[in-house]
Formats: C-alpha cells, structure tokens, sequence
C-alpha cells in the first residue's frame, strides 16, 4: 500500500543518487573491460603481421584495476543508499519495500563486476 502523506522527494533524491553512483561505475567498468581487452587485440595484430608477441602487457591489470574501481563505486553508492533509508521513517518512504530492488541490482552489479575481474585475471 503506497504513503500518500509523506514526501517522496527526499527518497526519490536519494534513489537518484544511487542511480547515478551505480551509472558511473558500470561505465568505469566498461572502460576497463575494453582496457584490458585492447591489450588482447594489440597482440592479435602483432601476431598476424608476424612480430613477435610479447607475454606481459598492462593492459591487462590496468583494466583490472578500472573494473575494481567501479565495483567500489556501486558498492560504496550502495552502501550509502542502505544508510540513508534506514535513517529515513517508514511514513517517508513511498511503499513499505520501496528500497529492496535498488539495494538488490546496486549488490548484484558488485558481484557481477567482483566476477569480471576474476575472469580478466585468469
């Protein structure tokens, strides 16, 4: 049942900060992904020239590391989110679980990116 006598102006606010922390870290994320996939491709044309490919490259755990940044971004933007509604009364919120499915894809993107730079590094 939705609390038509608070405002739902300062919820609405906070969800849009979430929205934007959890923005910016899937684009830093997917910059990183292409950071360190462009190390791949470099070595894919090296090889189809005939040059010698190199082993190493930092391509790799720079993009890493971009990816882990952005997993910190989404948590810490989720983290404070959590922190935030739970200062807020129930009379303010605009439906009794209206802070769940924000809580759920701002985890779920972590564990999604947390993942992503396992894959990378392996």
């Amino acid at each position: 049942m939705l609390n038509t006598e608070a405002d739902p102006r300062v919820y609405f606010a906070a969800e849009r900060t979430l929205l934007a922390w959890i923005r910016t870290g899937i684009t830093i994320m997917a910059f990183g992904f292409v950071v360190a996939r462009f190390g791949l491709f470099l070595r894919l044309l090296r090889a189809e020239e005939g040059q010698p490919v190199p082993t190493g490259g930092v391509s790799l755990y720079l993009g890493s590391a971009l990816v882990l940044i952005g997993v910190v971004a989404i948590s810490a933007g989720t983290k404070r989110y959590r922190e935030f509604c739970r200062l807020l009364t129930r009379s303010s919120l605009p439906s009794p679980h209206a802070e769940v499915l924000p809580l759920v894809l701002g985890w779920s993107l972590a564990v999604l990116g947390a993942a992503l730079v396992a894959i990378l590094l392996t």
